[in-house]
């Protein structure tokens, strides 16, 4: 669903402002909890998961109501606040969850529920509009809003394009993460669920800290490009280790993976060739190819995982997925490199923002 409704929703806020499509996706994403927290059955459980992709494709538009109020230069910082908050819900979503959950498992739906809701009603009462009227888009071009359309916009220019296909690549791998951390932990290691748990929070603590505060000075000091390549470096570094059948190496490596910011920096780069009136219909695409990603991700790496944790398990390369990742980073590190170094690129000039916001 993400997949599908990234780009609409993306272009929507390009038409009728980022506000209205924010407060509404959350809204529906309070419907969404509370459908799960009453489901009598798997369908409806289903059900509830299609409204949740519908709502959380609003991501699209929040980064896209982050490139209107922040200038070119401070946007990798802002993103990287973004990357922090959701370090932040890894860690405590998972421990509310489990501790309501303990309770009654139909109350962690509901729990969530109520945080929908009272960041819906933020949203009423604080959050301002960030695209004025003026520089907003005639019309909505329905043959742009959907996955194939919204590729236009990516293929507009050089640089452009080859950071859409950085950003798919690292999509991609990312998803190693989520699908493989719990499994392996447990069949390489025997480690119990309680310790997991700990290991991602470890995880989400320190990526959270670290997007909070040192996205500004390492882009400061280094630049967006090169922190983007710096940071790919260290990420495919961190997913080898994990390969590594060896749990000290494991949590190591842990924390090795908490530090890029290379989703900050190549989103910055990438709002610079668009104008304002199309912000959301990049971070829609965008919103997009995150959502392909979870359709392939997911498949490869479990799948790899099955293998060399069964079958294949006497060739000693029960760490493959990890393998897999670090490559797929790898290769985006070569594609970012040769993408950002053509001296030709042009870059649009960046639009001012809204006087309300120009202080921040």
């Amino acid at each position: 669903m993400q997949f599908f409704c990234s780009p609409l929703l993306g272009m929507l806020s390009d038409r009728v402002g980022r506000r209205p499509v924010i407060l509404i996706s959350n809204a529906v994403g309070v419907l969404d909890y509370a459908i799960m927290a009453l489901a009598p059955n798997l369908w409806w459980l289903f059900a509830g998961r299609v409204l949740s992709g519908i709502a959380t494709a609003n991501m699209a538009t929040a980064s896209a109501y982050i490139a209107d109020v922040t200038p070119a230069e401070k946007r990798a910082s802002a993103f990287g606040l973004i990357g922090s908050a959701f370090g932040l819900g890894f860690v405590l979503g998972p421990a509310i969850g489990g501790l309501v959950g303990t309770i009654n498992p139909r109350l962690t739906f509901w729990a969530a529920a109520a945080f929908a809701l009272a960041n819906t009603l933020y949203g009423i009462f604080v959050l301002p509009e960030s695209l004025a009227r003026e520089r907003r888009t005639k019309r909505l071009e329905w043959k742009r809003a959907n996955p194939i359309g919204s590729l236009r916009l990516l293929r507009s220019h050089h640089e452009l394009w080859g950071l859409t296909w950085v950003n798919l690549i690292t999509y991609i791998g990312h998803e190693v993460l989520p699908n493989v951390w719990v499994i392996y932990c447990i069949a390489a290691f025997g480690w119990s669920t309680g310790s997991i748990g700990l290991t991602l929070a470890l995880v989400g603590t320190i990526a959270a800290i670290n997007q909070a505060t040192m996205v500004r000075p390492v882009v400061a000091r280094l630049g967006e490009r090169r922190t983007l390549l710096a940071s790919l470096v260290v990420a495919a570094l961190g997913l080898a280790l994990m390969g590594v059948n060896n749990g000290f190496v494991f949590l190591l490596a842990a924390v090795i993976i908490s530090l890029p910011m290379y989703e900050a920096s190549s989103q910055a780069l990438m709002t610079r060739h668009v104008k304002a009136s199309e912000q959301g219909e990049l971070q829609g695409a965008l919103g997009s190819l995150r959502g392909l990603s979870m359709l392939i991700g997911p498949a490869i790496f479990t799948l790899a995982f099955a293998q060399f944790a069964g079958p294949w398990r006497g060739l000693g390369l029960i760490g493959a997925p990890w393998y897999l990742a670090a490559t797929l980073y790898g290769v985006a590190f070569c594609v970012a490199w040769r993408i950002t170094s053509r001296a030709d690129d042009v870059v649009l000039p960046v639009e001012p923002i809204p006087p309300q916001y120009a202080e921040s």
